[in-house]
Protein backbone atom coordinates (compact mmCIF):
# COMPACT_ATOMS: atom_id res chain seq x y z
CA UNK A 1 0.00 0.00 0.00
CA UNK A 2 2.88 2.24 0.75
CA UNK A 3 4.66 1.79 -2.27
CA UNK A 4 1.47 2.25 -4.43
CA UNK A 5 1.10 5.41 -2.78
CA UNK A 6 5.00 6.55 -3.20
CA UNK A 7 4.72 5.15 -6.63
CA UNK A 8 1.60 7.91 -7.03
CA UNK A 9 3.51 10.60 -5.29
CA UNK A 10 6.71 10.09 -7.93
CA UNK A 11 4.52 10.00 -10.92
CA UNK A 12 2.69 13.59 -9.60
CA UNK A 13 5.95 14.85 -9.16
CA UNK A 14 7.59 14.36 -12.49
CA UNK A 15 3.74 15.67 -14.05
CA UNK A 16 3.74 18.66 -11.77
CA UNK A 17 6.82 20.95 -13.94
CA UNK A 18 4.73 19.88 -17.25
CA UNK A 19 1.58 20.99 -15.14
CA UNK A 20 3.02 24.02 -13.56
CA UNK A 21 4.45 25.32 -17.20
CA UNK A 22 1.26 24.55 -18.80
CA UNK A 23 -0.93 26.30 -16.70
CA UNK A 24 1.71 29.65 -16.48
CA UNK A 25 2.19 29.86 -19.97
CA UNK A 26 -0.56 28.44 -21.61
CA UNK A 27 -3.98 28.11 -19.59
CA UNK A 28 -3.86 31.74 -17.65
CA UNK A 29 -2.86 33.20 -20.76
CA UNK A 30 -5.34 31.86 -22.75
CA UNK A 31 -8.22 32.94 -19.72
CA UNK A 32 -6.56 36.30 -19.39
CA UNK A 33 -7.09 36.58 -23.56
CA UNK A 34 -10.96 35.32 -23.46
CA UNK A 35 -11.83 37.50 -20.21
CA UNK A 36 -9.73 40.64 -22.18
CA UNK A 37 -12.11 40.45 -25.15
CA UNK A 38 -15.51 40.09 -22.97
CA UNK A 39 -14.63 43.49 -21.50
CA UNK A 40 -14.26 47.28 -22.83
CA UNK A 41 -10.41 47.64 -22.15
CA UNK A 42 -9.17 51.48 -22.14
CA UNK A 43 -5.17 51.85 -21.58
CA UNK A 44 -5.99 52.99 -18.17
CA UNK A 45 -8.50 50.33 -17.10
CA UNK A 46 -5.87 47.75 -18.34
CA UNK A 47 -3.27 48.94 -16.21
CA UNK A 48 -5.78 49.77 -13.32
CA UNK A 49 -8.33 47.39 -13.73
CA UNK A 50 -12.07 47.82 -13.24
CA UNK A 51 -13.26 47.46 -17.41
CA UNK A 52 -16.38 47.74 -18.00
CA UNK A 53 -18.22 44.04 -19.15
CA UNK A 54 -19.09 44.19 -23.12
CA UNK A 55 -19.94 40.87 -23.49
CA UNK A 56 -19.57 39.51 -27.08
CA UNK A 57 -20.05 43.18 -28.21
CA UNK A 58 -16.20 43.30 -28.82
CA UNK A 59 -16.73 40.10 -31.38
CA UNK A 60 -19.66 41.91 -33.23
CA UNK A 61 -17.81 44.90 -33.86
CA UNK A 62 -14.81 42.94 -34.97
CA UNK A 63 -17.36 40.79 -37.01
CA UNK A 64 -19.28 43.69 -38.47
CA UNK A 65 -15.52 45.63 -39.16
CA UNK A 66 -14.89 46.75 -43.00
CA UNK A 67 -11.46 44.98 -42.35
CA UNK A 68 -12.92 41.36 -41.05
CA UNK A 69 -13.81 40.43 -44.72
CA UNK A 70 -10.17 40.85 -46.50
CA UNK A 71 -8.42 39.87 -43.50
CA UNK A 72 -10.49 36.86 -43.65
CA UNK A 73 -9.96 36.15 -47.19
CA UNK A 74 -6.00 36.92 -47.19
CA UNK A 75 -5.76 34.77 -44.28
CA UNK A 76 -7.43 31.44 -46.06
CA UNK A 77 -5.27 32.23 -49.01
CA UNK A 78 -2.02 33.26 -47.30
CA UNK A 79 -2.89 29.44 -45.21
CA UNK A 80 -3.39 27.88 -48.45
CA UNK A 81 -1.01 28.50 -50.88
CA UNK A 82 1.51 28.67 -48.44
CA UNK A 83 0.82 24.38 -47.23
CA UNK A 84 0.21 23.45 -50.44
CA UNK A 85 3.72 24.96 -51.81
CA UNK A 86 5.58 24.11 -48.42
CA UNK A 87 4.27 20.48 -48.76
CA UNK A 88 4.60 19.62 -52.16
CA UNK A 89 7.64 21.30 -52.44
CA UNK A 90 9.09 19.50 -49.39
CA UNK A 91 7.81 16.04 -50.46
CA UNK A 92 9.56 16.56 -53.80
CA UNK A 93 12.89 17.14 -51.81
CA UNK A 94 12.55 14.56 -49.42
CA UNK A 95 11.91 12.08 -52.00
CA UNK A 96 14.67 13.68 -53.77
CA UNK A 97 16.87 13.30 -50.94
CA UNK A 98 16.09 9.79 -50.28
CA UNK A 99 18.22 8.44 -52.89
CA UNK A 100 21.43 9.40 -51.01
CA UNK A 101 23.49 10.09 -53.65
CA UNK A 102 27.00 12.14 -53.03
CA UNK A 103 27.10 14.86 -51.11
CA UNK A 104 23.06 15.02 -50.81
CA UNK A 105 23.92 15.19 -46.22
CA UNK A 106 25.44 18.30 -47.21
CA UNK A 107 22.51 19.33 -49.48
CA UNK A 108 20.08 18.80 -47.14
CA UNK A 109 21.41 20.60 -44.45
CA UNK A 110 21.77 23.77 -46.57
CA UNK A 111 18.44 23.48 -47.60
CA UNK A 112 17.70 23.91 -43.27
CA UNK A 113 19.13 27.05 -43.42
CA UNK A 114 16.24 29.23 -44.27
CA UNK A 115 14.12 26.97 -40.82
CA UNK A 116 17.80 27.91 -38.84
CA UNK A 117 17.68 31.69 -39.48
CA UNK A 118 15.81 34.30 -36.84
CA UNK A 119 12.64 35.26 -38.71
CA UNK A 120 13.33 38.50 -38.49
CA UNK A 121 16.75 37.86 -40.46
CA UNK A 122 14.49 36.04 -43.19
CA UNK A 123 11.88 38.70 -43.04
CA UNK A 124 14.43 41.44 -43.55
CA UNK A 125 16.23 39.97 -46.58
CA UNK A 126 13.39 39.15 -48.50
CA UNK A 127 12.17 43.10 -48.08
CA UNK A 128 15.54 43.66 -49.32
CA UNK A 129 15.42 41.06 -52.38
CA UNK A 130 11.76 42.55 -53.06
CA UNK A 131 13.09 46.19 -52.71
CA UNK A 132 11.11 47.89 -55.88
CA UNK A 133 14.47 49.73 -56.66
CA UNK A 134 17.33 48.26 -55.20
CA UNK A 135 16.10 44.94 -55.15
CA UNK A 136 17.86 41.86 -56.66
CA UNK A 137 14.18 40.44 -58.10
CA UNK A 138 13.72 43.69 -60.00
CA UNK A 139 17.44 43.80 -61.25
CA UNK A 140 17.05 39.59 -62.21
CA UNK A 141 13.86 40.76 -63.63
CA UNK A 142 15.31 43.80 -65.57
CA UNK A 143 18.03 42.02 -66.72
CA UNK A 144 15.52 39.62 -68.49
CA UNK A 145 13.55 42.80 -69.84
CA UNK A 146 10.73 42.29 -67.94
CA UNK A 147 9.32 45.84 -66.05
CA UNK A 148 10.35 46.34 -62.01
CA UNK A 149 7.42 45.11 -59.88
CA UNK A 150 6.07 46.97 -56.98
CA UNK A 151 6.15 43.73 -54.62
CA UNK A 152 5.76 45.47 -51.52
CA UNK A 153 3.88 48.72 -51.56
CA UNK A 154 1.27 47.25 -55.16
CA UNK A 155 -1.66 45.70 -53.26
CA UNK A 156 -1.68 43.60 -56.08
CA UNK A 157 1.94 41.96 -55.37
CA UNK A 158 2.29 42.80 -51.50
CA UNK A 159 0.20 39.61 -50.28
CA UNK A 160 2.30 37.59 -53.29
CA UNK A 161 5.36 38.65 -51.79
CA UNK A 162 4.77 37.60 -47.96
CA UNK A 163 3.56 34.18 -49.15
CA UNK A 164 6.52 33.58 -51.16
CA UNK A 165 9.04 34.62 -48.14
CA UNK A 166 6.58 32.60 -46.21
CA UNK A 167 7.01 29.34 -48.60
CA UNK A 168 10.99 29.68 -48.51
CA UNK A 169 10.74 29.44 -44.77
CA UNK A 170 8.50 26.60 -44.36
CA UNK A 171 9.63 24.09 -47.02
CA UNK A 172 12.62 22.91 -44.55
CA UNK A 173 10.08 22.14 -42.00
CA UNK A 174 8.06 19.68 -44.27
CA UNK A 175 11.94 18.42 -45.53
CA UNK A 176 12.53 17.29 -42.03
CA UNK A 177 9.29 15.44 -41.50
CA UNK A 178 8.73 13.76 -44.37
CA UNK A 179 12.07 12.68 -45.05
CA UNK A 180 11.50 10.87 -41.64
CA UNK A 181 8.64 9.47 -42.56
CA UNK A 182 10.09 7.92 -45.97
CA UNK A 183 12.98 6.58 -43.58
CA UNK A 184 10.22 4.62 -42.04
CA UNK A 185 8.64 3.17 -45.21
CA UNK A 186 10.40 -0.18 -45.59
CA UNK A 187 13.00 -0.83 -48.35
CA UNK A 188 11.56 -4.52 -49.10
CA UNK A 189 8.23 -3.10 -50.62
CA UNK A 190 10.18 -1.23 -53.13
CA UNK A 191 12.30 -4.00 -54.09
CA UNK A 192 8.86 -6.31 -54.30
CA UNK A 193 7.19 -3.46 -56.67
CA UNK A 194 10.37 -2.85 -58.58
CA UNK A 195 10.53 -6.64 -59.32
CA UNK A 196 6.70 -6.30 -60.40
CA UNK A 197 7.55 -3.99 -63.06
CA UNK A 198 6.33 -0.95 -61.41
CA UNK A 199 7.71 2.67 -62.84
CA UNK A 200 8.73 5.36 -60.45
CA UNK A 201 5.50 7.12 -60.86
CA UNK A 202 3.47 3.95 -59.91
CA UNK A 203 5.62 3.40 -56.63
CA UNK A 204 5.17 6.48 -55.50
CA UNK A 205 1.68 6.91 -55.53
CA UNK A 206 0.70 3.56 -55.32
CA UNK A 207 3.30 3.38 -51.88
CA UNK A 208 5.33 6.16 -50.83
CA UNK A 209 2.16 8.67 -50.89
CA UNK A 210 -0.31 6.21 -49.45
CA UNK A 211 2.09 5.05 -46.65
CA UNK A 212 3.10 8.51 -45.94
CA UNK A 213 -0.53 9.99 -45.54
CA UNK A 214 -0.16 9.83 -41.27
CA UNK A 215 3.13 12.12 -41.43
CA UNK A 216 1.66 14.33 -43.76
CA UNK A 217 -1.38 14.64 -41.83
CA UNK A 218 0.49 15.88 -38.94
CA UNK A 219 2.54 17.86 -41.14
CA UNK A 220 -0.08 19.78 -42.57
CA UNK A 221 -1.74 20.27 -39.34
CA UNK A 222 1.71 21.44 -37.45
CA UNK A 223 2.06 23.74 -40.62
CA UNK A 224 -1.62 24.84 -40.60
CA UNK A 225 -1.53 25.99 -37.13
CA UNK A 226 2.09 27.90 -37.62
CA UNK A 227 0.92 29.36 -40.81
CA UNK A 228 -2.47 30.49 -39.08
CA UNK A 229 -0.09 33.08 -36.54
CA UNK A 230 2.26 34.09 -38.60
CA UNK A 231 3.11 37.71 -37.56
CA UNK A 232 6.85 38.39 -37.89
CA UNK A 233 7.04 38.32 -41.75
CA UNK A 234 4.16 40.00 -42.62
CA UNK A 235 4.46 42.49 -40.14
CA UNK A 236 8.12 43.27 -40.94
CA UNK A 237 7.34 43.09 -45.01
CA UNK A 238 4.35 45.42 -45.34
CA UNK A 239 2.75 45.82 -42.03
CA UNK A 240 -0.63 44.07 -43.29
CA UNK A 241 -0.53 47.18 -46.53
CA UNK A 242 -0.69 48.67 -48.83
CA UNK A 243 -4.32 49.18 -47.76
CA UNK A 244 -4.88 46.47 -45.73
CA UNK A 245 -3.94 44.46 -49.23
CA UNK A 246 -1.85 42.03 -46.50
CA UNK A 247 -3.78 41.94 -43.60
CA UNK A 248 -4.18 38.63 -41.98
CA UNK A 249 -5.78 37.97 -38.53
CA UNK A 250 -2.29 38.20 -36.66
CA UNK A 251 -1.65 41.64 -38.04
CA UNK A 252 -5.13 43.20 -37.64
CA UNK A 253 -5.10 41.78 -34.36
CA UNK A 254 -1.35 43.11 -32.97
CA UNK A 255 -2.88 46.37 -34.69
CA UNK A 256 -6.06 46.66 -33.03
CA UNK A 257 -3.86 46.12 -29.95
CA UNK A 258 -0.87 47.35 -30.24
CA UNK A 259 -0.42 49.22 -33.27
CA UNK A 260 -1.53 53.14 -32.39
CA UNK A 261 -1.94 55.51 -29.61
CA UNK A 262 -5.46 54.54 -28.63
CA UNK A 263 -5.56 50.47 -28.90
CA UNK A 264 -8.51 48.93 -29.08
CA UNK A 265 -7.57 45.92 -26.57
CA UNK A 266 -11.58 44.05 -26.85
CA UNK A 267 -11.59 43.50 -30.57
CA UNK A 268 -7.78 42.83 -30.89
CA UNK A 269 -8.21 40.10 -28.12
CA UNK A 270 -11.13 39.04 -29.84
CA UNK A 271 -9.86 38.52 -32.90
CA UNK A 272 -7.11 36.44 -31.61
CA UNK A 273 -9.06 33.80 -30.22
CA UNK A 274 -11.27 33.69 -33.40
CA UNK A 275 -7.58 31.98 -35.01
CA UNK A 276 -7.66 30.20 -31.85
CA UNK A 277 -11.04 28.56 -32.29
CA UNK A 278 -9.97 28.11 -36.19
CA UNK A 279 -6.53 26.37 -34.93
CA UNK A 280 -8.29 24.32 -32.63
CA UNK A 281 -11.27 23.16 -35.16
CA UNK A 282 -8.91 21.84 -37.92
CA UNK A 283 -6.77 20.33 -34.34
CA UNK A 284 -9.65 18.39 -33.17
CA UNK A 285 -10.48 17.02 -36.87
CA UNK A 286 -7.41 15.49 -37.51
CA UNK A 287 -7.85 13.77 -34.01
CA UNK A 288 -11.22 12.69 -35.39
CA UNK A 289 -9.90 11.12 -38.61
CA UNK A 290 -7.27 9.71 -36.67
CA UNK A 291 -9.80 7.82 -34.25
CA UNK A 292 -12.07 6.64 -37.09
CA UNK A 293 -8.36 5.40 -38.63
CA UNK A 294 -7.75 3.65 -35.64
CA UNK A 295 -11.34 1.69 -35.80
Amino acid sequence: MSRNRTDRWTAWAFLAPVTIYLLAFYAYPLYRNVELSLRRYTVRSFVSGGAPFAGLDNYRDVLTHPTFGPALAHTAVFTAVSLLFQFAIGLALAVFFHRHFPLSATLRALFLVPWLLPLIVSASTWSWMLNSDAGVVNAALGALGVDPVNWLTSPRWSLVSVIIANIWIGVPFNLVVLYSGLQAIPTDVYEAAALDGASGTQRFWRITFPLLRPVSAITLLLGLIYTLKVFDIIWIMTRGGPTDSSTTFATWSYRLGFGSLLPEFGPGAAVGNLLIVVALGFGLAYVRAQRRQRW
